[in-house]
């Protein structure tokens, strides 16, 4: 019995053989395994460094993008700050030159009144020489001064000779002065007047203004170039404590009317009345 159970050597060698080969079949599969994995292993990490680098370029990308969206910004925002500053400075340059044109304006108008000052002066020197009358500026406004004494009688409205002359001579030269109106102010001291004629200083005043218009306009001067006004006692040049005082208070002026359509800004208080 226990020979039939022995497998012959052949038998065993063969089985040995076909062993010893599955096993080095097995083993280069293995070792084929192994060397797969590794190669999958190396690629992976290849594949893994790669992603890095991949990451790490679009990190540098994303902070150069990031940087230059802020130049962006700030070049956006230093161009509007520029605009503004243009806007601003141009702004700037048309008021300045819009002051300037009216600094021009008012120097032109203030040579243009010197000039008209100094040929009123020439024009009267001879009056003025004689000491009938004095040529001054009041209020911004050119006057011609006569004194009443000379014109007229004491609480009277009716010119002396004289007075006539003198008027004449002043009308004559005021009417030579193209584009002006004319307007007479009667003034008196402070000492009353109460008469039927003139029962006070503003109709005594007044009525001498009346008569030197009225003899200005006899002597040539246009009826719509002058005009009579009346201030009485209540604008005196002096004190009325003395007799010069009295005296210079008691006075014809001829003012020359202003023209305001010369003065800057006169046009846009035109536009304005008419709305």
């Amino acid at each position: 019995m226990l020979g039939g159970c022995l497998v012959g050597k052949g038998k065993y060698d063969a089985l040995q053989a076909e062993l010893d080969t599955t096993r080095t079949a097995l083993q280069a599969q293995v070792t084929e395994r192994d060397q797969k994995v590794t190669s999958l292993e190396d690629a992976l990490a290849q594949e893994k460094a790669k992603l890095a680098e991949i990451d790490a370029k679009r990190a540098s990308l994303e902070t150069d993008l990031a940087s230059e969206q802020a130049r962006t910004k700030a070049l956006i925002d230093e161009k509007a700050s520029l605009l503004t500053d243009k806007a601003k400075l141009k702004t700037s340059v048309e008021d300045m030159k819009a002051a300037l044109s009216e600094l021009e304006a008012r120097r032109d108008t203030a040579e243009q009144r010197i000039a008209e000052y100094q040929s009123l002066l020439v024009r009267f020197k001879k009056l003025i020489d004689a000491g009938k009358l004095r040529v001054k500026i009041v209020d911004g406004r050119m006057v011609v001064a006569l004194a009443t004494d000379v014109l007229f009688s004491s609480g009277s409205a009716d010119l002396s000779a004289d007075g006539k002359t003198a008027i004449a001579e002043v009308a004559a030269v005021l009417a030579t002065i193209p584009d002006r109106a004319f307007q007479v102010e009667g003034h008196t001291d402070n000492v009353p007047i109460k008469t039927d004629k003139y029962p006070s200083n503003w109709e005594l005043a007044s009525a001498r203004a009346v008569t030197v218009v009225r003899t200005m306009i006899g002597a040539g001067m246009p009826t719509t170039r002058v005009s009579a006004a009346s201030y009485g006692e209540h604008k005196p040049v002096a004190g009325n404590d003395t007799p010069e005082g009295k005296g210079s208070n008691r006075r014809i002026e001829i003012v020359v009317v202003p023209d305001l359509s010369g003065l800057p800004g006169f046009d846009e208080l035109r536009r304005a009345s008419a709305e």
